[in-house]
This record gives C-alpha cells, sequence and structure tokens, in this order.
C-alpha cells in the first residue's frame, strides 16, 4: 500500500477511533441470517444463537466491529463526512491490523464479528482488493470462522466482487438514494448502472448456491409468507414483475406507480435486468489468491446481500422510498433494505442546513413499513398512493392503512383467514397463527387474544370477538386517531429525541481509551 495513505503519526488505537467513528453513518450491519457451526482449529462460529443481537437505542447493532478501512475517499458525495472535500482527520488501516484488531477483540468476547466497509482509496478495484485480502487473512492465516458482513465498492471489478462474496457472509451495496436524479445531484462519481450491476450478479449468484444445495432460488424470509396470495414474495407478484420488465417497464411495477421521469425510481435499461443471469464464479474469485482460496470450500453470501437508503437528505416522498423499497426486493431478492435518517454534516445549498433535526421518527415509520411488505403481505402501492404519498407519522404505517379503509372493518377473529387478521393493527405473524389454531378448539374472547400476544390496545378498534367489540366506541378515523395517538405519545415522543439522549457504543464504554 502507498505511503501517501498510511499514517505514520496515529496509533492503531488512534486510527481505531477514527474509522470507527467514520463508519457510524452506515447502518446495515445486522447480522442474522447465516448459519454455521464453530470447527476445530478456528475461532468463531455463525450460528444464530452464537450473534449476540446487541443494539443501542438507535437501531445500530453493536455486536460487531464496525470499522472503514479508510476514511481516504477519491468521490465528492455532499452527504457524506468523508466526501474529498472536507478537511476531516483522514487515516487507513492494514489488512493486517484490522485483522489482529478483529482477533483481539473477540477473544475479549467485545464482539462477535465483523462489519467492514470502505471510502474509495485510490479508485474502487485497488479498495476492494485491500478489503479482499483481508478477509483472506482473517479466513485462512488467523482461522476465523465468525460472521462478517462487507461493503463492496461500486465499480470493482467481478473477481473483487466475487471473492468478497464467498469470503462475506452478507454483502452488501449501498443504494443511498432512491432515484437517478438524486444520485446524479448528491453523488455525482456514482451512477445507478454501477450500483445495480453488481447487485444483479450477486443475486444469481446466490440463486444459484441456493439452488445447488436443494433450496428455493429465492431467499425465506417467513413461513406465512407461503400463505399471502397477495404479498410481494407470492409467485404471482413475481409474475406479474417479470412481465412488468419484459414491456420495458421500470423496475417497480408500472402500474403501481406514474411519477415524472426525474422522480421514477430505479430503472432499468430497456427494461432487463444489468447482467442478471450472469454467475460469479469460484474460478473468478480464485484468481485473487489461487493457492490460499483453493483451501476455503464456502458458500456466496449465505447471509444474502442488503443496501442502504439515506432518509431526508432528498426530496423524495415515502411512496417514492417504499416503491425503491418493494422493488429491490422483488428484482434483486434482498435480505434487508435498510434506511438512515440524514443527519445534516455538510454545508450544502441542496442539502438540510446543519442542525436540522434528522427525521428518526420517518425513518421509523418506513422500517415498521418494511415489515408490512416483507411479512404482512402489503404492496407499496396499498400503503401509499401519488396522492397520499407520505406516512401520516402520529400512527404507524399499518394503522394509517386501517383509518383510511374502515370500510374493512371491524374484522371478526373467531372467522377471518389468516391473510385478513394479518391486516389488523395490534396482530402479527404469530398471534394471528395462534388465533386460526386456536379458533379450532373452542371459542376466542378477548381475555385469550391478550395471552395470545395481540396489542389490545391497538386492536379492539378494528376487531370483535363473537360479535361484539371490546368496547363501544365508533368506527370513525378522528375519534380513532385521537385515541391511538394518545396511547403512543411516550413511544412517539421517545423515538423523535433519540439523538438527544443515545449515542452509539464506543470503545471507552469497554474501557478501552
Amino acid at each position: 500500500m502507498s505511503t501517501e495513505f498510511i499514517n505514520s503519526n496515529y496509533t492503531i488505537q488512534e486510527k481505531l477511533q477514527i474509522l470507527a467513528d467514520a463508519a457510524k453513518y452506515d447502518v446495515a450491519c445486522t447480522s442474522s441470517g447465516s448459519s454455521r457451526r464453530g470447527k476445530k482449529g478456528e475461532l468463531g462460529n455463525a450460528e444464530a444463537c452464537g450473534i449476540c443481537h446487541s443494539f443501542a437505542a438507535d437501531g445500530r447493532c453493536i455486536s460487531l466491529l464496525k470499522i472503514l478501512m479508510t476514511n481516504h475517499c477519491a468521490y465528492d458525495c455532499k452527504y457524506c463526512i468523508n466526501r474529498a472535500s472536507n478537511d476531516v482527520k483522514r487515516a487507513t488501516f492494514t489488512p493486517e491490523e484490522i485483522c489482529e484488531l478483529t482477533i483481539e477483540f473477540y477473544k475479549r468476547n467485545y464482539i462477535e464479528g465483523l462489519f467492514l466497509s470502505s471510502g474509495v482509496l485510490k479508485n474502487p478495484s485497488y479498495t476492494m482488493e485491500k478489503m479482499c485480502e483481508t478477509l483472506l487473512l482473517l479466513r485462512t492465516k488467523y482461522h476465523f470462522n465468525g460472521y462478517i458482513h462487507v461493503k463492496t465498492i461500486p465499480g470493482a471489478s467481478d473477481e473483487l466482487l466475487a471473492a468478497a462474496g464467498y469470503l462475506a457472509d452478507r454483502i452488501s451495496v449501498n443504494l443511498e438514494l432512491p432515484t437517478e436524479a438524486g444520485l446524479r445531484t448528491l453523488a455525482p462519481n456514482k451512477t445507478m448502472q454501477t450500483i445495480l450491476n453488481p447487485m444483479g450478479k450477486v443475486q444469481s449468484t446466490i440463486a444459484s448456491h441456493r439452488m445447488a444445495i436443494g433450496k428455493t432460488a429465492h431467499m425465506e424470509r417467513s413461513l406465512g409468507n407461503r400463505y399471502l396470495d397477495h404479498g410481494i414474495f407470492s409467485e404471482n407478484s413475481r409474475q406479474r414483475f417479470r412481465k412488468s420488465l419484459s414491456m420495458g417497464n421500470t423496475v417497480s411495477e408500472a402500474p403501481l406507480v406514474s411519477l415524472s421521469e426525474n422522480e421514477l425510481p430505479i430503472s432499468l435499461k430497456n427494461g432487463k435486468r444489468p447482467a442478471s443471469e450472469y454467475v460469479l464464479g469460484w474460478e473468478n474469485a480464485t484468481q485473487l489468491a489461487p493457492q490460499d482460496m483453493s483451501k476455503l470450500k464456502r458458500s456466496f453470501a449465505p447471509a444474502g446481500q442488503s443496501t442502504q437508503m439515506i432518509i431526508g437528505a432528498t426530496g423524495e416522498s415515502d411512496y417514492t422510498l417504499l416503491q425503491t423499497t418493494q422493488a429491490l426486493y422483488q428484482g434483486f431478492d434482498l435480505k434487508r433494505v435498510f434506511y438512515s435518517a440524514y443527519i445534516p454534516l455538510n454545508e450544502e445549498a441542496v442539502l438540510p442546513q446543519i442542525g436540522t433535526p434528522p427525521p428518526l421518527l420517518r425513518e421509523h415509520r418506513l422500517y415498521q413499513a418494511d415489515w408490512l411488505l416483507r411479512f404482512y403481505g402489503f404492496q407499496a402501492g396499498e400503503l401509499l398512493s401519488p396522492e397520499k404519498p407520505d406516512f401520516n407519522e402520529l400512527v404507524d404505517p399499518k394503522c394509517d392503512w386501517a383509518l383510511r379503509h374502515l370500510d374493512q372493518f371491524p374484522v371478526e377473529v373467531g372467522t377471518a383467514d389468516y391473510a385478513v387478521l394479518l391486516r389488523v393493527p395490534g396482530i402479527g405473524p404469530k398471534s394471528a397463527g395462534r388465533i386460526v389454531n386456536a379458533r379450532r378448539y373452542g371459542r376466542l374472547d378477548f381475555p385469550s387474544l391478550k395471552k395470545m400476544g395481540v396489542v389490545l390496545k391497538r386492536a379492539h378498534y378494528f376487531i370483535t370477538c363473537q360479535g361484539k367489540q371490546m368496547y363501544h366506541t365508533p368506527i370513525e378515523e378522528n375519534y380513532i386517531i385521537r385515541q391511538l395517538v394518545h396511547t403512543d405519545k411516550k413511544e412517539l415522543w421517545e423515538t423523535q429525541h433519540a439523538n438527544e439522549s443515545f449515542s452509539q457504543m464506543t470503545l471507552a464504554d469497554f474501557g478501552i481509551r
């Protein structure tokens, strides 16, 4: 590595403080989805019970050593604190330094795995090569068998992308902004095509590996999804999506969007997936280090791929964000789409002014809506529309939808099917399943629903038991919304003021200074 980028004046601890702090704006770091037992002679495992899901109050995972390889960056994205034009402290880890930190932290039980991202050092391929060198050392020299999540650099070569996928458990490419217009405005060094191309290749490779071991090509999110014919992961929805692409439409289903050209969610050139059938082969990956890679027999990104979108840096509506999210799930089978409330850090005319509160409550509502897409059978076009492009932040998205469809309520829990029960505020997949099973053996009442996990403070406005409501309440939008807001006011306040009371964990919390 060039001495130009190595800070000989910084100690390892000083580098760690700089690069751990620089990584805190990247939120896509959950470690679920990979299952791999420990092996004799190796450190760590990635069993579900071996990963400690420890989250700070703002939702960020703290069980991984989350760092940048470097905060030097050749790009000048307007929203990024590490952009080339900013005067900030710069540091770079060598691959050996990252390996030693990971192993020492793991031995002390501070972490269960590694989350590695980076600024663009020189160029994408050079940066990705150094990151792959780090992962290769961890897997071979240090025999680290624990969880690794790596953020790839758009524009890197296919061989390096393949190597990263075979060495890591989860791989991700940050979309950052939901529209091409937003990307052109705030990230002039990036293009939608350089982001979508690796996404398509990763998705195809994951699918081929899953099929090779007898699994379905698509990620399995919930057993309950098989009963939701209307959900975005049902075969009917997938067929409609593929038909829409074949007609040359955008990646989100054309019937659901009606936006101007600059507002359209991610579009695909000529209606085709970019290199979607291209599979990143083992032979490509071993070109990086044939002797070392040949010893590894690894599946490709067993925990899937994810991405992140910044919320509030540009003027896109919740509807556009949710349409893009749905398109990414259907088109690229992502494991997760993460949302990051934009914290104003740079003076730019096109960005919110420094001091503007980050939209934490909006971020929270989008995460809730994301769950409705993945586990509750909702479509983006049902939750929002061009006429109503944003959520009512005072209530959760499911309540917001229910209040706009009061003609479908109240629901009789003794007869409603599983898909209908899932649309009732306060009833989730587990409690809906329990209701369907329990009513085969007897009548249900409100106390029994509470024992099954139904949140009656929300649900009682929308359900009946044996034809009766829990209380005599009017099914009227203004009345219900007043009651729900009063019930949730403490939670709303805590969400809106989370950044005032909490911060990401630092090494000082472990007595390291």
